[in-house]
């Protein structure tokens, strides 16, 4: 092996190829002017309301929908999320039409109202905004995480293919998918993978595929509330967001992306692929391993200033309990008591799930080492405060998506879908039909989470249509988890596709480029499992 470099003294270094962070939508020059967005969004509706007015008041058939006008809320979201290439606005005209149809001109207190004042959204607020966000902030302050991963990885990492493992463990260990996974896995494995020449390109893709499909098979995190609000009240088997959370949990086995996704990135780390379908990932991997230079020629490495710089006080020591200590509190509280109720009292049906608890109990831990060990209270608050602050528009996300579900109850969207097409779908293909659905607008619209907003009000109402059978049911589940995760995972508009680049240093579309290949090995076997399973099935 050539030479090593020295370790980066911060994580905050920023390459020497002069590379700066994009500045996306300021760039007059770069995509679709903004004001041709909105103009073409604002036609959208004008047109949508002068089709209703001329139409007059749209008849709601006995079987609860709109006709046609049923499919246009969910679609023109997914429509102008391809032209906007931003879900926030994409969703919010959504829900415009929806209320146009259906007549509610207020659609605040006809759906904004009643999806955000819920209990369900209330916990995904105190979890994600309030305790992820927060814990997030807390060791931005105490410097835990980062202090973790340096003691691991000198610990286990002895060259280029226990880097790679390095950052695979990392991944599992920061579960939580999304901008969490990717920022904390590669800021931490970063320093560590250029001492021991791994390119960028591969340490890219272990840190995307570790980040949202580690977070859907170990999900002790905020996916499976999440995914149980959309799916509340869709099927008999889903009466409450509590039915739909552990169906997430038990339907883990049927994930069958994210289990291969993980797999063969493990794989990927130890040089165990037989034949790794990437030229341009082996041509990566050689350069860094001949010539020690982790990017290519031409690439533009983005930056990682700004994501993964600490802002640790100045008398502060970090230590390794100030992440050991929040994230087993995490993990204890979470997963103890569900192995406890469902194999120790056998309660298989409805084990304890404790995870608001965990999150809202490993934040204070955070905070009660943070000051024991002598930070000022001032310090601990402001950590806290600003990590809310970072995972403010995730909640903006959220909040429209559930809202999206409730204009699409209002229309009968699901209704009209199941009496169109539900009689004539093949049992057989609708798993793997659902995984390429998912795969292609989670692709164009960058988010699993919006997907899986406009897709499973649909989806489990049009699988209950063609099957009552729960393994069924449960194959169709995991499709629409699966597929979203890896339409995202590839999509360079995707925001893990993008930290993932720049908590690694890697050019954005060389990470996409290197990773499309591998990522669609493990979905096209996903779809084809899908297959042959629902066939034997039925």
């Amino acid at each position: 092996m050539p030479d090593a470099a020295e370790p980066d003294a911060s994580i905050t270094d920023v390459q020497e190829s002069g590379s700066v962070a994009p500045e996306s939508d300021e760039n007059p020059d770069e995509g679709t002017p903004w004001w041709r967005r909105w103009l073409v969004a604002a036609l959208v509706l004008g047109g949508l309301g002068a089709a209703v007015l001329l139409a007059g008041d749209i008849p709601k058939t006995d079987a609860g929908h709109y006709g046609v006008w049923s499919v246009l809320p969910p679609l023109i979201a997914i429509v102008l999320a391809f032209w906007l290439q931003e879900v926030v606005s994409a969703l919010f005209v959504g829900i415009v039409a929806g209320g146009l149809i259906a007549g509610e001109v207020n659609i605040i207190d006809a759906f904004l109202l009643p999806a955000i004042g819920t209990e369900d959204f209330a916990l995904i607020l105190l979890v994600y905004l309030w305790a992820l966000g927060g814990l997030i902030g807390l060791w931005t302050r105490t410097g835990g995480a980062l202090r973790f991963a340096r003691w691991a990885g000198q610990k286990m990492v002895r060259g280029p293919r226990t880097a790679k493992f390095f950052a695979w463990i990392m991944g599992l260990l920061f579960h939580q998918g999304g901008t969490i996974s990717t920022v904390l896995t590669g800021a931490t494995a970063r320093p560590i993978g250029d001492q021991h020449n791994v390119s960028h390109e591969e340490l890219s893709y272990v840190v995307d595929s570790t980040a949202s499909p580690a977070a859907t098979i170990i999900p002790f995190n905020v996916w499976p509330i999440y995914v149980g609000g959309l799916v509340a009240g869709t099927i008999p088997l889903f009466e409450t967001a509590q039915d739909g959370i552990a169906f997430f949990f038990s339907s883990i086995w049927a994930n069958f992306y994210a289990l291969f996704a993980v797999a063969l990135t493990l794989l990927f780390a130890w040089e165990k692929w037989p034949y790794v379908p990437s030229r341009k990932m082996r041509d990566a991997a050689e350069r860094a391993r001949t010539t020690g230079k982790l990017d290519h020629e031409d690439a533009t490495p983005l930056t990682s200033r700004e994501l993964t710089e600490m802002d640790i006080p100045e008398d502060y020591r970090p230590s390794l309990v100030d992440f050991v200590g929040p994230i087993g509190t995490l993990l204890a509280v979470a997963i103890l008591p569900y192995l406890y109720t469902y194999f120790y009292l056998g309660n298989t049906e409805a084990p304890t799930l404790l995870i608001a608890e965990a999150f809202v109990l490993a934040v204070l831990a955070g905070m009660g080492i943070a000051l024991f060990r002598g930070m000022d209270f001032s310090a601990v608050m402001d950590g806290f405060i600003d990590g809310c602050k970072g995972v403010t528009i995730g909640a903006i996300i959220l909040a429209l998506a559930v809202s999206l579900k409730e204009v699409a109850d209002a229309v009968g969207t699901a209704e009209y879908v199941v009496a169109t097409v539900g009689a004539s779908l093949s049992p057989t293909i609708l798993p793997g039909l659902l995984v390429v659905l998912c795969l292609v607008i989670a692709f164009s619209t960058g988010t699993s989470w919006g997907t899986y907003a406009v897709v499973f009000p649909v989806a489990m109402p049009l699988a209950w249509s063609v099957s009552q059978d729960p393994l069924f049911i449960t194959l169709c589940f995991g499709a629409v988890i699966g597929g979203a995760v890896y339409g995202d995972q590839c999509s360079p508009i995707s925001d893990t596709t993008v930290l993932s680049s720049l908590a690694t240093g890697a050019d954005l579309m060389d990470h996409v480029n290197t990773q499309l290949p591998l990522a669609s090995v493990a979905g096209g076997g996903a779809i084809l499992l899908y297959t042959v399973l629902a066939a034997l099935l039925v």
